[in-house]
């Protein structure tokens, strides 16, 4: 049987288990902080030192925010900051991340087969159902988000740097401060908004609303965005590590 180190890498903090075939957990899920500055190196030490705690697994699924192609990272909006989301930017730690080779850096280090993805498609893998056109938005620090066609990934797009009005990101206008902020009730409408906007935009057959945040939306505001609008755990992250390599497609072979 094989098995599946999975880790899900937020901004605030990183979780991994180690699962089986199946995609049931065969250890308590583990959960560290971020730790900041992160640069590639302690992050690859992070992760292992993680590991350490955790079974021994024959491959490894990574979920980590930002742009990720191929298990290259294109761009990451925390791990270039110095104290964490939304302060910051060091200069020095985006040219490190630029380009990194996350997947081949980590498959040495863990010394197994490993696929790195946005975090919020590794989400995604755990909850679709595989048929038509379903979309994933994961709720947390920002605005995560994954596309499937038919159970296949989709090209990743970074929806949450696209502006939603003047001067404003979708990251910045859902994102835990502004929550915080608002209260969760003005920022369940926000969520809502955002639903809406979208419809049009990606005809869903299936809109999937994750991350840790997502359990805040307000019922009413839930029930005002239509049946095929559902709320699912963020247990996902770490589950969706095993089905993940199912779906990636033929874009992107993971062993080769």
């Amino acid at each position: 049987m094989v098995t599946t180190l999975a880790i899900d890498c937020g901004g605030g903090g990183i979780k991994a288990s180690v699962l089986d075939a199946a995609g049931t957990m065969r250890a308590r899920p583990l959960r560290v902080p971020t730790p900041y500055p992160l640069p590639p190196g302690l992050f690859v030490k992070t992760l292992l030192g993680l590991a350490g705690r955790l079974p021994a697994a024959d491959r490894l699924t990574v979920g980590m925010p930002g742009m990720i192609r191929h298990g290259v990272v294109v761009a990451t909006p925390h791990y270039v900051t110095r104290s964490g989301p939304r302060s910051r930017i060091d200069p020095n730690l985006v040219a490190e991340w630029s380009g990194y080779d996350a997947r081949t850096a980590l498959a040495e280090a863990f010394g197994i087969p490993a696929l790195v993805l946005n975090d919020a498609e590794v989400h995604g893998a755990g909850v679709v159902a595989g048929t038509g056109c379903e979309l994933v938005l994961t709720l947390g620090t920002g605005l995560g988000n994954a596309l499937f066609d038919g159970g296949v990934l989709a090209p990743h797009l970074e929806l949450s740097h696209a502006p939603v009005r003047w001067n404003t990101t979708y990251d910045t206008y859902v994102g835990e401060p502004e929550r915080r902020r608002l209260g969760d009730a003005f920022w369940s409408r926000r969520v809502r908004q955002v639903v809406e906007g979208l419809r049009p935009v990606f005809r869903w057959d299936r809109l999937y609303l994750g991350g840790g945040n997502s359990r805040l939306i307000r019922p009413e505001q839930l029930v005002r965005m239509g049946d095929d609008v559902v709320v699912v755990p963020n247990t996902a992250g770490i589950v969706g590590g095993v089905r993940a390599w199912d779906l990636v497609g033929d874009r992107y072979d993971p062993t080769s």
